[in-house]
């Protein structure tokens, strides 16, 4: 599978997870486990791990909101409707799926190219080079606000304003980290952007680094968007007879 065949899948079942109902979102996850014992292997392990921590918060808020405490979904409201709160769980499951499946497929295509640099990634890509060159700026500000996260929680374990664990000082002084993350997020990149980047010439010297490497789809590309396409039909004539 090329980078550009994995773009093109993921885009496909995107589009096709945003667009399908409830009922829909099943020919998509059978699609997306097939590409994860075929594509990945064992790894589909890690990023199914990683995608379920991601959204279990997000889920458990949403059970909190919608069904705690408004008690109906969003269409019983936009209808006028007394709705429930099982109407109101079901939405909620629904969009968590959703979210559920396009995390995963991120952290699948992620881990089938993990062999790969993200700029060799990139470079055999076929979009036109401004798309290149904002993508590749895009990852480096990423890993930049990474890494000052990592010093802001750092210092402030050294300084003994939070601790490691769940603690009561956590609880209390979560807001200088959230101000510290912020500020030293935003002084990081204001200094690439402004200073680092054009002293060292980057966005000139990307062009010849990002040239080239333009590879066409292969069978296994044309393979997996034919099956993201009928993953993609199905789900919607799902959704439609669900409906």
């Amino acid at each position: 599978m090329t980078p550009n065949g994995a773009v093109a899948f993921a885009i496909i079942m995107v589009i096709a997870a945003i667009a399908s109902g409830a009922h829909g979102l099943v020919p998509l996850y059978v699609a997306l486990l097939l590409f994860a014992a075929i594509e990945v292997g064992q790894a589909s392990l890690i990023a199914l791990r990683r995608a379920a921590l991601i959204m279990l918060p997000l889920a458990a808020f949403m059970l909190i909101v919608w069904v705690g405490v408004v008690g109906r979904g969003p269409q019983d409201i936009a209808a006028g409707l007394a709705g429930s709160r099982a109407s109101a769980l079901a939405y909620v499951s629904t969009v968590a799926a959703r979210l559920f499946l396009i995390v995963c497929l991120v952290q699948l295509v992620a881990f089938r190219f993990a062999r790969e640099t993200p700029l060799s990634f990139v470079r055999a890509l076929r979009v036109p080079m401004a798309v290149k060159r904002l993508v590749v700026l895009t990852l480096s500000l990423v890993e930049t606000l990474r890494h000052s996260v990592d010093r802001a929680h750092t210092a402030l374990l050294a300084a003994g304003i939070i601790t490691r664990g769940l603690s009561v000082r956590n609880l209390t002084n979560g807001w200088i980290l959230m101000q510290t993350v912020w500020l030293t997020a935003i002084t990081t990149v204001t200094a690439r952007v402004r200073d680092k980047w054009p002293i060292e010439l980057t966005v000139a010297r990307l062009d010849p680094a990002l040239a080239g490497g333009s590879n066409p789809l292969s069978a296994g590309d044309v393979g997996w968007l034919a099956a993201a396409a009928f993953a993609g039909l199905a789900s919607q004539i799902a959704s439609f007879h669900a409906a």
